[in-house]
C-alpha cells in the first residue's frame, strides 16, 4: 500500500502553516522548542523507508486496513442514488482515530519521547492513544471533560483497561475545548519528555497537516476501492462529518484537487444554529486563534469563546481546523449545519436500512444525505468515521419511547 505521505497538491500546507489565511503556530515560549522540532523534523521523518514500513505493517495487521467500501443498497433506494459506506468504523479500537495514533507513537518514538498527552471528547481518540501507548510500551495521560465522561464512560472504561491515566477536564462547559486547554497546559509544565498526540486536524503547525497526512489512507483507499467496483477512482460526492476535523480531512485529501468531486462535510448545530445551543462554527463562527492556530471559531465581540453544544461529544468544538475553514472560505466545499435531531435520526435510519449502528459524530454525515440533492446517476461515498456502540446510552435515552 503506497501511503504517499510526502504527497503535495494545491491545498497542501504553506512552508508557514497556513492553509490560505488560516493555520500557523501560535504558542507560548515554553513549547516553541516543542513545536520547532516537530515542524523541522516531521516529513523527513514519516518520509524514512523504515518509518514507512513499520507505519503500513501496523496499519494491515493491527488496525485491519484496508477498510472495506460498502455498497450501501437499501440506504441507497431510499435517496435514490448510489451511496458506498467507508467502513473506519470497522477499525480496531472502532474509530478512524487509530491511523493518526499509530503514526504519531511511532513519530514520537524517533523523536525520544517517553510520556504521551492526549485530549479526547467522545473518547474515541483517547481510546487510540491509551492503545498505541499500550502496544509501544509508553506512559499515557489522557484529558477529558467531566461532561464527556460520564455520557462517554465505556471509551472511560476501556482507557484505563489499557492502562492509561484519564484526567477529567472540571473548567468551563467541561467538554473537549476544556480538556484540550488542559492538554496544554500539561505539555507546557513537561516540554522536554512529552509529545501531545493532537487527535484532530488542528492546533500549531505542523499539526494539522501532520494529522491529515496520516488519516490520507482514508482516500486513498477509497480511490483504490472505488476504481475496482465502479471503473472511475473519483466519486460525484465525498461526505464526511466536520468537528476539528480529522476524518475529513483524511476523507477529502487525494480529492482536494479533484473539482469534479463535491466536497461535503456536516457540522453540528446543536439544538440548532441560532438556538444558542450549537457548535456550527462555519455558520457562526469569525477569525481568531483556539489552541495555537488561526481558524474560525465561535467567539464574542470581544474574543470570549462562546461554549458550543452538541448532543455528540466529538463534534462539542467552538472551532473547526484551518484546512476547513480555507475550504469554506473559498467555496471548495459544502457544509451543512446538522441538528442533533436530524442526526439522531440518520443513525437510527442507518441501523434499521444496514444493520450498522454509527456514532453519533458519523451521523451528522448521514444527514447531510437530506440537503445535497445527489442524482440517480451519481455516486456518493460517506465516512463511516467510527461505530456507535460508544453512544447506545444516548441512543437508548433520546430514542426512550421507541426502545
Amino acid at each position: 500500500m503506497e501511503l504517499q505521505l510526502d504527497y503535495v497538491s494545491e491545498f497542501t500546507v504553506s512552508s508557514k502553516g497556513y492553509y490560505g489565511k488560516f493555520g500557523g503556530a501560535y504558542v507560548p515560549e515554553m513549547l516553541f522548542p516543542n513545536v520547532e522540532e516537530l515542524r523541522t523534523t516531521y516529513m523527513s521523518i514519516i518520509n524514512e523507508k523504515s518509518f514507512q514500513a513499520e507505519f503500513e505493517s501496523l496499519l494491515t495487521d493491527y488496525v485491519g486496513r484496508p477498510t472495506p467500501l460498502f455498497l450501501a443498497k437499501r440506504l441507497s433506494e431510499k435517496y435514490k442514488t448510489t451511496i458506498y459506506l467507508k467502513r473506519e468504523d470497522l477499525c480496531h479500537t472502532g474509530a478512524h482515530k487509530v491511523n493518526n495514533t499509530i503514526g504519531q507513537i511511532l513519530l514520537a518514538k524517533r523523536l525520544g519521547k517517553k510520556r504521551i498527552i492526549a485530549e479526547t471528547g467522545a473518547g474515541q481518540h483517547g481510546v487510540a492513544t491509551a492503545t498505541v501507548c499500550a502496544l509501544m510500551g509508553i506512559e499515557c495521560i489522557v484529558y477529558m471533560g467531566e461532561v464527556d465522561m460520564l455520557r462517554q464512560a465505556p471509551n472511560v472504561l476501556r482507557m484505563k483497561m489499557l492502562g492509561a491515566t484519564v484526567r477529567p477536564a472540571t473548567s468551563g462547559s467541561k467538554t473537549l475545548k476544556d480538556a484540550t486547554n488542559e492538554a496544554i497546559r500539561d505539555w507546557i509544565n513537561n516540554p522536554v519528555n512529552t509529545h501531545y498526540i493532537i487527535g484532530s486536524a488542528i492546533g500549531p503547525h505542523p499539526y494539522p497537516d501532520l494529522v491529515a497526512r496520516f488519516q490520507s489512507v482514508i482516500s486513498k483507499e477509497i480511490k483504490s476501492q472505488l476504481l475496482s467496483k465502479t471503473g472511475n477512482q473519483n466519486p460525484d460526492y465525498i461526505v464526511a462529518c466536520i468537528g476539528g476535523g480529522s476524518n475529513a480531512a483524511g476523507t477529502f485529501f487525494h480529492y482536494l484537487d479533484e473539482p469534479s468531486v463535491k466536497i461535503i462535510g456536516a457540522e453540528a448545530a446543536g439544538e440548532g444554529v441560532n438556538s444558542g445551543k450549537s457548535a456550527a462554527t462555519l455558520k457562526l463562527g469569525s477569525i481568531g486563534v483556539i489552541h495555537a492556530c488561526k481558524t474560525l471559531l465561535m467567539q464574542t465581540f470581544d474574543g470570549q469563546i462562546v461554549e458550543p453544544h452538541s448532543i455528540s461529544a466529538g463534534l462539542d468544538y467552538p472551532g473547526i481546523g484551518p484546512l476547513h475553514a480555507h475550504l469554506y472560505d473559498i467555496g471548495r466545499g459544502t457544509f451543512y449545519s446538522i441538528t442533533d435531531a436530524e442526526a439522531m435520526e440518520a443513525g437510527l435510519e442507518l441501523s434499521r436500512l444496514e444493520g450498522i449502528i454509527p456514532a453519533i459524530e458519523t451521523s451528522h454525515a448521514l444527514a447531510a444525505l437530506a440537503y445535497m440533492g445527489a442524482q440517480p446517476h451519481e455516486t456518493v461515498v460517506i465516512s463511516l468515521s467510527g461505530r456507535g456502540d460508544k453512544d447506545l446510552s444516548t441512543y437508548q435515552q433520546y430514542f426512550a419511547a421507541q426502545f
